[in-house]
C-alpha cells in the first residue's frame, strides 16, 4: 500500500534564554539538556537529529559550563544529527533595529561556520510579530525558507474565504517581502509543540488520531510537520520507540524522525495545490486583537531607550569612526565589536527587550547594556582621537598657541546643522610635574579665560555659550606607560555646527581673539513663542502649544497634551479599564518659563502638576490571584491621588526644521499608563511607521475581526501621518509603541510609560519592578512637512535624530585630513543611510542603504579613498559583482525597497 501521508518529527527545544526564570537557573537546565542529549546521540543512531533551537549562543552558554565537552558536540554537529544557527539568538523582530537584525545573523553563521555547518532555516518560532523585509533579508542570507508561529491566521483548505491582508488558506504558504523577495513560508499552526510528548504506549492511538487531523486542518499537503519539544521541554528519550508504535498503529502513515532540510525537500516535492501569498508585516491584524503582544513595545520602556542608545552608538558612531579610524592606520578591533555585539544581542532575545520577563532577568539586561556601551564608549574615544590627530589644524595656528581646536563628527547619512556641545580642557596641570595639589589648584583657578572666541577653519566667528566648570581631575592612560592624572580647567562650550558633511567632520577652535560674534535676533517672539525661518511654536497656558511649518502655512494644535489611562493588563498587552475616561492635562494650568535663549537655541520649560490614581483597586490583586485572563477582568482604579508633575522642555534651533521635546517625570503610580498626544488633523486613511529597513504603511482602521479598543502598532524612528500637501513625523529615542487614534483628527499617541505589576501568558508571576518606579526622560522630535516623508527630508532627520553627535578635542598639528572632511559622498533622496563598516575577513569597507519608496532610485557614490574597485554585496558581506566606476565614483540602480550593500575593495 502506497504512503498517502508522511509525518515528519523534528526534535527541538524552544529555549527562551531566560524568562520566567532567571538567565541561570535556565542556564542550568540548558546544560542538563545537552549533556542528555549527548549521552542520546551516543547511544546509537535510532535518535537520528536533534534542532538547537535556530540560536548558536546555546552552544556558547553551554560551553561555558562544558568546555570539556566541545569535541564531542563538533562531531555531532558536522555529522548532522545536530542542526545550528543561523541566528545568533532568536530576536523579537520589530524592537531591534535593521542592523541588529543583520549582525545577528551574521555573527550566527559565523559562530555556526566553525563548527563545519550552518543550519539555513528562516527561524522564527514565538517571534512576536516579523517585519516585512525578513524575506529579503533571509534570501540575501542564502535562505529560502521561514517558519514561525505567530502573525498570519490560516482558514484551513476547506474554508472558501478568499486570501487578503493577512490571511492564507494553509499553513504553508508564500510570503513575499516588501520589496517582492520571496521565500516559502511554513506556518506553525497548531504551534511548535504540535508533536511533543509523543507516547509510545497504547495511548499512541487517540493522540495520533487527533494530531494527524489537526495537522491535515491546515496542510496543503500530505508532508505533515510536527515539533517534538517545547519552551525548556527536556529531550524524549523513547521517541525511536514511539515512533515505531505509531508505524504499527497507522500503516497508511509514514512516520519519520526528520528534520528540517529533508522536510522541506518533501514538501516541495508535494506541493501541487495553489499557496496564498501573503506580503509584507506579519502583525496578527485578522484576529481579535488580545493576543498580539503588540505592547510588549510598551512594557519596561527604561529597556527599550537602552537598547535605542546601545545600537545607535555601536552601528552608527563606533563601527563608521572605526573604519575611517582604520583607513588612517589604526587597527580596526573586530574583535571587540563582536564582544559589544553579542553582549547587547543577549539583550534582544523576545521575553527579553519585549520586558516580559521577572525582574531578576531585567535586573541583568541594565548590567549588560551598560557592558556594551562601555566597550563601544571605548572604540569610539580610541577612533575619534586617532582621526582628530590626523586633521590639519594648523589653520588655528595664528591664533596664538592656546588655540583648542574641537573636532564635531557627523556620522550620520546625511550633512547635518544642530547644537552641540562639548567639554574643553581649557588648561591642565599634570601631577608628574611635582606642584603640590595646593599649588596645582591655585595654578588652574588663575587661568585666564578671557577674550576667547569659536572660530570654524575660515577663522568665521561662530556664536557659543560658555559654561566654567571649574577645576576638576582627569587622566589620561598611555599605551606606553602609568597613568597620567591631572588637574585642569574645564569649560563647555555650546554651539550650533552647521552643514557638516554627511559621514564627516567639521572643525572649530576656541581661540583668543578681539573679534566678536555677530548677534542675531532672539529666537523668541515672546515668552511664548519660539520661531526660527521654518518653524513657528505657540505655547498655550495649559502647556499644550501650536506648530506652524512657514512653508505651506499649515497649524497643528494642541499639541503636547498628556493622556493616563488605567493598565490592568500584563507585561504583554494593556487592558484599560472598562468605562474609564481618560485623564489628560488638556485644560491644567502649566508653568511656563524662557530655559535658554542664545544665539541659536531657544528653550521653554513647561511643567504640569497634576494627580493621578495611586494604583488600581484590589479588584485587580484578586483577578490576578485567580488567573483572570487579562481581558474579561473588572477591575477599576484606585479612588486615592499622587503627585504626578511632568517637566517638559520645548526646544527649537536657529536652522532646526523639527521641534525638539524632552519629557521628565517621577512616576509613583502603578498600574497605568502615560502617553503624549499630537493631533494632526489630517486626512488620511493610514500612516507609515518607520521599521526594519522600510518605511511600512498601515491603515488607522483595524480588520473587521478586531475587537481590542486598542490598536497600538511598534515604530521604530518614527510615525507620520501625511496628506497631499502636509504632513506630521513625530521622531522618537526608544518609545518604540504609537497608536494613530481614531478620534476624527488622526492623533498620533506615543507611549512613554506603561506600569504594570505581572508577567502574564501561563501564570501568575509578580514583577513590581515592572512598575517603572522613578524618574524617566524620554525624548521625541516633530517635525512638519510638505506632505512627503521622504522628498521633504523630514524622515533623514527623523533618522539623523537617533544619532548622536561625537565632539573631540584636539591639539594644533598638521595632518593629512582636512578641517572639513568626508570620505565618502553620495546622493539619493528616496535613499536611508544604515551602515558603514568593516569585513574581518577581506579587510574591505562595507557601506548599507536601502529605498524607502516604492519607485526605482539612483545611488551615485563618490570617494577619495584608495581603493581597487567596488563591488555589489549582500548582507553577508561576501564581494559579489563588480560595479564599473569613473574617476572614484559609481552609479548603482536601486530597486524599490531593495537593502542594496556596496563593498569597496581594500
Amino acid at each position: 500500500m502506497s504512503k498517502k501521508r508522511t509525518a515528519h518529527i523534528i526534535s527541538h527545544t524552544h529555549w527562551d534564554r531566560e524568562w520566567y526564570l532567571p538567565y541561570e537557573k535556565h542556564h542550568v537546565r540548558l546544560v542538563k539538556l545537552v549533556d542528555t542529549l549527548l549521552d542520546k546521540l551516543d547511544a546509537g543512531p535510532d535518535y537520528k537529529s536533534f534542532y538547537l533551537d535556530g540560536q548558536t549562543i546555546i552552544l556558547e552558554d553551554y560551553l561555558q559550563v562544558r568546555p570539556e565537552q566541545k569535541e564531542r558536540l563538533e562531531k555531532y554537529i558536522r555529522e548532522g544529527r545536530i542542526f545550528i544557527g543561523p541566528w545568533y539568538i532568536l530576536q523579537d523582530a520589530f524592537l531591534t533595529s535593521p542592523e541588529a537584525n543583520v549582525r545577528n545573523m551574521q555573527i550566527g553563521h559565523q559562530d555556526a561556520k566553525k563548527y563545519g555547518q550552518i543550519s539555513k532555516i528562516g527561524y522564527f518560532p514565538d517571534t512576536f510579530g516579523i517585519y516585512g523585509q525578513a524575506p529579503q533579508i533571509l534570501r540575501q542570507a542564502g535562505i529560502r525558507n521561514a517558519f514561525f508561529g505567530r502573525g498570519v491566521k490560516p482558514t484551513g483548505f476547506n474554508n472558501t474565504v478568499s486570501d487578503s491582508g493577512y490571511e492564507s488558506s494553509f499553513s504553508e504558504l508564500i510570503w513575499e517581502g516588501t520589496d517582492g523577495s520571496k521565500v516559502l513560508g511554513v506556518l506553525f499552526a497548531n504551534w511548535y509543540s504540535n508533536g511533543n510528548e509523543v507516547p509510545a504506549g497504547e495511548e499512541a492511538k487517540e493522540y495520533w488520531a487527533r494530531k494527524l487531523a489537526d495537522a491535515e486542518k491546515y496542510a496543503s499537503t500530505g508532508e505533515l510537520l510536527f515539533m517534538n519539544g517545547c519552551d525548556h521541554q527536556p529531550i524524549q528519550l523513547d521517541l525511536p520507540e514511539a515512533i515505531e508504535t505509531a508505524r504499527k498503529l497507522y500503516p497508511d502513515t509514514e512516520f519519520v524522525h526528520s528534520n528540517f532540510a529533508a522536510y522541506l525537500e518533501a514538501l516541495g516535492d508535494s506541493v501541487e495545490r495553489e499557496l496564498s501569498s501573503v506580503k509584507g508585516e506579519l502583525r496578527s491584524q485578522r484576529t481579535d486583537g488580545w493576543s498580539t503582544l503588540v505592547n510588549t513595545a510598551s512594557a519596561r520602556v527604561y529597556l527599550k531607550q537602552m537598547n535605542q542608545e546601545g545600537q545607535a552608538l555601536l552601528e552608527k558612531v563606533a563601527e563608521p569612526l572605526a573604519s575611517f579610524a582604520h583607513l588612517l592606520g589604526e587597527q580596526y578591533p573586530h574583535h571587540l565589536f563582536t564582544y559589544a555585539w553579542k553582549t547587547l544581542m543577549q539583550n534582544h532575545p523576545h521575553d527579553s527587550i519585549c520586558g516580559c520577563s521577572v525582574d531578576e532577568v531585567h535586573r541583568e539586561m541594565v548590567t549588560r547594556f551598560e557592558k556594551s556601551r562601555h566597550v563601544a564608549e571605548a572604540i569610539v574615544d580610541d577612533s575619534k582621537r586617532a582621526i582628530a590627530e590626523a586633521i590639519d589644524t594648523s589653520v588655528f595656528a595664528g591664533f596664538g598657541e592656546d588655540a583648542l581646536p574641537v573636532v564635531v563628527f557627523n556620522t550620520t547619512g546625511w550633512e547635518r546643522t544642530g547644537t552641540v556641545s562639548i567639554e574643553l580642557d581649557a588648561a591642565r596641570l599634570y601631577f608628574r610635574e611635582g606642584y603640590s595639589l595646593e599649588e596645582t589648584a591655585s595654578r588652574m583657578k588663575n587661568v585666564d579665560l578671557s577674550g576667547r572666541v569659536l572660530v570654524d577653519a575660515e577663522g568665521k566667528v561662530i556664536p557659543c555659550t560658555v559654561e566654567d566648570l571649574g577645576l576638576l581631575f582627569g587622566y589620561d592612560l598611555p599605551d606606553d606607560r602609568f597613568r597620567q592624572p591631572y588637574s585642569c580647567r574645564k569649560v563647555k562650550l555650546t554651539f550650533e555646527a552647521r552643514n557638516v558633511p554627511a559621514l564627516g567632520l567639521q572643525t572649530y577652535a576656541w581661540v583668543r581673539s578681539d573679534k566678536a560674534p555677530s548677534a542675531p535676533a532672539s529666537l523668541f517672539g515672546g515668552e511664548r513663542v519660539l520661531e526660527n525661518e521654518s518653524l513657528k511654536v505657540e505655547i498655550a497656558q495649559d502647556g499644550s502649544f501650536a506648530l506652524t511649518d512657514k512653508a505651506n502655512g499649515r497649524t497643528y494644535r494642541d499639541l503636547g497634551v498628556y493622556e493616563n489611562t488605567g493598565d490592568i493588563g500584563n507585561e504583554y498587552m494593556y487592558k484599560q479599564p472598562e468605562g474609564e475616561t481618560a485623564l489628560t492635562t488638556k485644560g491644567l494650568s502649566a508653568q511656563v518659563r524662557v530655559l535658554e535663549d542664545t544665539a541659536f537655541r531657544a528653550s521653554v520649560e513647561i511643567v504640569h502638576e497634576w494627580e493621578i490614581p495611586v494604583s488600581a483597586d484590589e479588584t485587580l490583586d484578586r483577578e490576578q490571584r485567580e488567573i483572570v485572563y487579562f481581558p474579561h477582568r473588572k477591575a477599576q482604579r484606585s479612588t486615592e491621588k499622587v503627585p504626578m508633575v511632568i517637566r517638559t522642555v520645548v526646544s527649537l534651533d536657529r536652522g532646526g526644521k523639527g521641534v525638539e521635546l524632552s519629557v521628565s517625570f517621577n512616576n509613583q503610580a502603578k498600574d497605568h499608563r502615560i502617553r503624549a498626544l499630537f493631533p494632526t488633523d489630517l486626512q488620511a486613511s493610514s500612516h507609515a511607521a518607520d521599521s526594519v529597513f522600510e518605511i511600512a504603511r498601515r491603515d488607522n482602521e483595524p480588520a473587521a475581526e478586531w475587537e481590542n479598543p486598542s490598536n497600538t502598532q511598534h515604530q521604530q524612528a518614527f510615525v507620520d501621518v501625511s496628506e497631499a500637501q502636509a504632513g506630521l513625523t513625530v521622531a522618537n529615542l526608544g518609545l518604540s509603541e504609537y497608536e494613530v487614534l481614531r478620534d476624527g483628527r488622526n492623533s498620533i499617541a506615543v507611549t512613554l510609560l506603561r506600569a504594570v505589576g505581572e508577567l502574564g501568558d501561563w501564570g501568575l508571576f509578580p514583577t513590581p519592578e515592572a512598575q517603572c518606579l522613578g524618574e524617566h526622560t524620554v525624548r521625541l522630535m516633530l517635525i512638519p512637512h510638505s506632505g512627503d516623508g521622504i522628498s521633504s527630508g523630514a524622515y533623514a532627520q527623523a533618522y539623523q535624530f537617533q544619532i548622536p553627535w561625537t565632539l573631540c578635542q584636539t591639539g594644533v598639528h598638521t595632518g593629512a585630513v582636512q578641517p572639513v572632511y568626508a570620505p565618502v559622498e553620495w546622493e539619493g533622496r528616496e535613499l536611508a543611510f544604515s551602515s558603514l563598516k568593516m569585513n574581518e575577513e577581506s579587510g574591505d569597507i562595507l557601506l548599507r542603504w536601502f529605498n524607502m519608496s516604492s519607485e526605482q532610485a539612483e545611488l551615485p557614490v563618490r570617494t577619495s579613498l584608495p581603493h581597487s574597485g567596488f563591488y555589489k554585496s549582500s548582507i553577508m558581506e561576501e564581494a559579489g559583482e563588480a560595479i564599473p566606476a569613473e574617476n572614484g565614483a559609481i552609479r548603482v540602480s536601486v530597486a524599490p525597497h531593495e537593502i542594496v550593500t556596496i563593498g569597496l575593495r581594500r
